[in-house]
This record gives structure tokens, C-alpha cells and sequence, in this order.
């Protein structure tokens, strides 16, 4: 009897784990994130907190992706439903790139036809302030910024995920 109850216990206990990692609430980025250089298309490099700054106003719907990353290709589609829906100039749709290279990141920008505002982290995945303070850990990864500049919907690994699209229609 005692070794059920030890079980039933560490299940619990594992399960209420598991629920707390999906449940992280986040609602802003640290000073380092924000701090932290990212590179432009025209080749300038401008800090995280401008870009944010840029968009101050508007919903921000952020896209970690690569153009090596499959599945961040096969999520195309469904961003693009996305951008279609919120076309009104109200969001903004921001590819954050964790290319291995400038090339290779613009030439993936023509040609998987992504179409918004684009950076690329050249600091890259490991050595980046910001990917380290999302704890990133896939590729794609979607977040919502509110008009005002907080965190609003801080992980989702699919841009068909129903509470990222129920936070982005709740913040029109």
C-alpha cells in the first residue's frame, strides 16, 4: 500500500511540474535582452529595446526562426493566415533570424517569401542575451507584445496555437 501511495505522489508531483513549465508567465524581457544588438536588413545594427520602441502602439507578433529550421518553414502557412487576418497596420509581424549567416538569412527571407519586419541575432542562438532570457529552446517560437510594450503571450511552438490567437485577437 505505501508503494502505490509513493507513486501516486511522485506522479502528482511530476505532472504539477510539467504544468508549471507551460504555464511560465513572463511580461517583460530583462535589461540584457533588451540591451542586446540585432542586425537589420540594411546591415545596421540596432538594439532589441529600438526595435520594440519602433512598434510601441502596435501588437507585436515575434517569429524566432531559421531558414535551415523545417519546421519553421513548414509553419509558414500558418503565419501568413496570420498576417492575412491582421493586416489592418495595427500588428506587426517580427522574424527575429538565428541564421548561421547574413547570407543565409536574407536569401531565406526571398526565398520562403516572408514578408514583415526582419532582424537577424548575431550573437546567435547560444551566445544570445535574448534568446537566453526567452529560454528558447525551439525553433519556431511565437510571442505577442502588447501595445504598450509587455510580454502578452510569451511561448507558443505554432502559429495555429489556439491561445496565441485568442491573446492576439484579445489585444486588437
Amino acid at each position: 500500500m505505501k508503494l502505490k501511495t509513493i507513486i501516486c505522489v511522485f506522479m502528482m508531483l511530476a505532472f504539477a511540474g510539467v504544468k508549471a513549465q507551460t504555464d511560465v508567465k513572463k511580461e517583460t524581457f530583462s535589461k540584457e535582452a533588451l540591451k542586446e544588438k540585432v542586425v537589420g536588413l540594411n546591415n545596421e545594427e540596432i538594439s532589441f529595446k529600438d526595435v520594440l520602441k519602433k512598434y510601441k502602439g502596435k501588437v507585436v507578433v515575434i517569429d524566432f526562426w531559421a531558414s535551415w529550421c523545417s519546421d519553421c518553414i513548414k509553419g509558414m502557412p500558418e503565419v501568413k493566415k496570420l498576417q492575412a487576418q491582421y493586416k489592418d497596420g495595427n500588428t506587426v509581424f517580427l522574424f527575429l533570424s538565428l541564421d548561421k549567416a547574413v547570407d543565409s538569412w536574407k536569401k531565406g527571407i526571398e526565398r520562403f517569401d516572408v514578408v514583415g519586419e526582419h532582424y537577424y541575432i548575431q550573437a546567435g542562438w547560444k551566445g544570445s542575451k535574448l534568446c537566453e532570457d526567452v529560454k528558447l529552446d525551439w525553433i519556431p517560437r511565437y510571442m505577442i507584445v502588447d501595445k504598450t510594450g509587455k510580454i502578452a503571450y510569451y511561448k507558443a511552438i505554432k502559429a495555429n496555437d489556439e491561445q496565441l490567437i485568442n491573446n492576439l485577437k484579445s489585444l486588437q
